[in-house]
């Protein structure tokens, strides 16, 4: 989603830590408000305090004009002057880690590769699930659309079945792969 939001008035509004990745209210100038009462109010309650919440997803939301965005969006206009043209990846899976250094640009594919394991992961690895049938752990990745099977392996090599999925994961995935 793009917005008419601007840099400058990001700006203008709200101070960026790149370090921290903790945005605050800046005193706003007076053209920013229909009346000077809301002026008078919103720099009486704001500047020097942390901007944002955190919203049901676990992200920290900030809201500019009555209108909620994502607080790493907002860290990307800020520091590059434009809107991503795709998602912004958390590199450290840290979804309220706004530092500059650990945003990126990445398509919905590159995201979800970075993503950590399943909660409903039994094994403690990513990629390898127990298959009952064969009695042997399984590793499998999923790349471009589609799943790859990588192999079985006997119930004690479940070392070798997370180096398999390691791998291919750096293979594959490149700066996105994400093993644990």
């Amino acid at each position: 989603m793009k917005s008419d939001l601007t840099a400058n008035y990001i700006r203008s509004a709200l101070d960026y830590d790149q370090d921290t990745g903790a945005f605050t209210w800046r005193k706003r100038p007076r053209e920013h408000f229909a009346t000077q009462r809301a002026w008078n109010r919103c720099n009486a309650r704001f500047p020097g305090t942390e901007a944002g919440t955190v919203d049901a997803y676990g992200y920290s939301k900030i809201s500019v004009g009555h209108v909620d965005y994502l607080a790493h969006r907002l860290a990307w206009l800020y520091m590059t002057g434009e809107w991503p043209a795709a998602q912004i990846d958390h590199i450290n899976c840290d979804k309220l880690d706004n530092r500059f250094c650990n945003l990126r640009q990445a398509t919905n594919a590159e995201n979800i590769r970075n993503s950590r394991k399943p909660s409903t992961n039994t094994s403690g690895l990513k990629g390898v699930s127990w298959h009952k049938p064969n009695n042997k752990w399984r590793v499998q990745i999923s790349a471009n659309g589609s799943k790859r099977h990588l192999g079985y392996f006997d119930e004690d090599k479940l070392d070798e079945a997370a180096a398999a999925y390691e791998r291919a994961a750096k293979a594959l995935h490149g700066e996105f792969a994400r093993v644990s």
